[in-house]
Formats: structure tokens, C-alpha cells, sequence
């Protein structure tokens, strides 16, 4: 399951905008998001690099985790 850091989340709404960025490219993706720790894990069928540019053209900076 891919992990990433994302920055700039700050409040619900951006828990959510980044929960429906991922769900355009993958409906059926399994988005957790920590909005204390800026973690974001996905269970999807995606490349990470694929989820990593959905996080980003949303507004918000995603580096993968390894």
C-alpha cells in the first residue's frame, strides 16, 4: 500500500480534496488520511507515481514513502 508525506493539508476539506483526487484516476481506492501526521495510505490498483501527481495537480505537495 503506497504511503505518502503530503503537505499543505490543513482542514477537512482538504482531507476531502484529496480523497476525491484519487478517486478520478481509481473509484474503488481505499484512501486513508492522517491529517495530523500529513500521511495519506492508498490501497489501489494505481502506480504510486500515478497517485503521487493526482495529490499534487489537487494543490497539495505528495512525496512517496518507501
Amino acid at each position: 500500500m503506497p504511503s505518502f508525506d503530503v503537505r499543505g493539508m490543513s482542514c477537512g476539506h482538504c482531507v476531502k480534496a484529496v480523497t476525491l483526487s484519487v478517486h478520478q484516476i481509481d473509484p474503488a481506492a481505499k484512501v486513508d488520511v492522517d491529517l495530523a501526521t500529513g500521511r495519506v495510505k492508498v490501497e489501489s490498483n494505481q502506480p504510486a507515481d500515478a497517485i503521487a501527481k493526482a495529490i499534487v495537480e489537487a494543490g497539495y505537495e505528495a512525496t512517496p514513502i518507501s
